[in-house]
């Protein structure tokens, strides 16, 4: 019972803190727009072309199963379930989207990541989480707290950051964040595990390490849990 009245709270909380913000998503919801002469062999116009309101269905608005927990048992112990415009055709156009993050005992970790079209608004359900943020050059000031549930912690937009469990249970996050499609680029994944890779030359100067260790960071598989 406790835990399903965090849940209501958390899931009103996240309600009224985005119904006092503006819709966000001013710019590019997508990586890159190619525009076509011919719309018919169109998908994508800074979002999605937009239905006819008139058909629309309650469906459309829905989504069911965010209370079910997530298997952590891959090499970060953590698994993302977003809800985002791919989820729920009717956030087209409203600017927000949901996430739950579950997180494995001690350890479990959502690697540093950015969301270059979102802020995040983090609320902990369940568990301790060590959680952070850098901000941009030349500062690259490292903004840390650690969360117990109940506690609320917000990511600005475009900034690296990170959520770890260091509690010996479970951990259970809820993020509403400031786009229907926020897009994430984990940092170790996109360095080293770009395709094709990224000429190790590159990452040998700019991480100021030994070439054979580039090439076997390069090597790896590098897990997303998103």
């Amino acid at each position: 019972m406790k835990g399903v009245q965090l849940f209501l709270v958390a899931s009103a909380f996240l309600a009224f803190a985005w119904s006092l913000a503006s819709a966000s998503d001013p710019s590019p919801l997508q990586d890159f727009c190619v525009a076509i002469n011919d719309t018919k062999d169109g998908v994508f116009v800074n979002g999605k072309f937009c239905q006819d309101p008139k058909l629309a269905k309650a469906e459309d608005f829905f989504y069911s199963g965010l209370n079910i927990p997530r298997n952590t048992s891959n090499p970060l112990g953590s698994t993302v379930t977003q809800v985002n415009v791919a989820q729920i055709l009717g956030l087209n156009t409203l600017g927000i989207s949901l996430a739950r993050i579950d997180y494995a005992p001690y350890g479990g970790l959502n690697p540093p990541h950015t969301h270059p079209r979102a802020s995040e608004i983090l609320v902990v359900l369940e568990g301790t989480l060590y959680v952070g943020f850098v901000t941009s050059n030349p500062e690259n000031r490292l903004i840390t707290k650690v969360l117990y549930p109940g506690d609320v912690f917000v990511f600005p937009v475009g900034l690296i950051h990170f959520q770890l469990n260091i509690g010996k249970t479970n951990a259970v996050a809820f993020a509403g964040l400031s786009s229907q499609n926020p897009g994430v680029i984990t940092i170790a994944k996109a360095v080293f595990g770009s395709n094709p890779p990224i000429n190790p030359d590159v990452l040998t100067k700019a991480f100021q390490l030994d070439k054979n260790i580039v090439t076997s960071l390069q090597s790896r598989f590098w897990w997303d849990n998103n």
